[in-house]
């Protein structure tokens, strides 16, 4: 009997070909249960990712704070929880009337040697709660690189470039400074105050330690929301319009 050429490899591969799937079938492998083992590595992955997700977003977009003291007051509030522009200090610089998160590397605080514990600390880093610890400071940006800065005018008001402002900002009952001063604000720093005047350690009490201007590159970024509680909740504007009558420093 003859064969006809390639019959027997035809057979072969036919053989050895997978069974069609259908789509009910194949519905049905993906619904097997999984083992506890394949269960704690897919929690473990989804775990991991959202970690890394919540370190890009604090390192690149946003980061959260508490609000520790008084001394932003009434603007802020003693333990809000704000939202810091990451993106802005990177690739921009603060302007007149921003509040603006920086690292006190100034040593503007004492250390008091208090922890907030490894793992609250090792969340904060992450980004999945917001940093409570005493390294940072926030304050309102009054004059930036190359303004004269000074206290007080005729009628009690800080002047920047000459031009006395509105502070309207400024906690009410409280006087814009009790501190007299005449800066001028070094390229690429800020000069920096409390709303609350009165109960502010800023830059007005570090001029004779050569400490008083925040460098652009400690800033963290600016506030632009108050996320709690959610009674307080605010979207931030910076407050630039008090600064508008004033002129580009020297």
């Amino acid at each position: 009997m003859s064969v006809e050429p390639g019959a027997g490899s035809i057979a072969a591969e036919k053989k050895a070909r997978k069974p069609f799937l259908t789509r009910s079938k194949k519905k049905a492998l993906d619904n097997k249960p999984q083992s506890l083992g394949e269960q704690v590595k897919e929690i473990l992955l989804i775990i991991f990712y959202a970690l890394l997700i919540a370190f890009v977003l604090k390192s690149f977009v946003v980061r959260g704070f508490f609000i520790p003291s008084g001394s932003m007051e009434n603007t802020l509030e003693v333990n809000d929880r704000v939202f810091v522009n990451r993106a802005g200090a990177m690739f921009g610089q603060a302007e007149r009337g921003d509040i603006i998160v920086f690292e006190d590397k100034k040593e503007w605080i004492p250390d008091t040697g208090a922890s907030q514990g490894a793992i609250r600390n090792a969340l904060a880093f992450i980004g999945v709660l917001p940093d409570a610890s005493e390294n940072y400071l926030v304050k309102r940006v009054i004059g930036v690189g190359g303004d004269r800065v000074q206290c007080c005018s005729a009628d009690g008001k800080v002047t920047v470039n000459g031009v006395a402002i509105d502070e309207t900002y400024v906690k009410e009952g409280v006087n814009p400074s009790d501190v007299p001063f005449d800066v001028i604000v070094p390229e690429n720093s800020y000069f920096v105050m409390g709303d609350n005047r009165s109960n502010s350690a800023d830059s007005r009490y570090h001029i004779e330690s050569n400490t008083a201007f925040i460098n652009d590159s400690d800033v963290v970024g600016e506030v632009f929301v108050v996320a709690w509680p959610l009674s307080s909740f605010t979207l931030m504007n910076g407050d630039s319009e008090v600064f508008e009558p004033v002129s580009a420093g020297s």
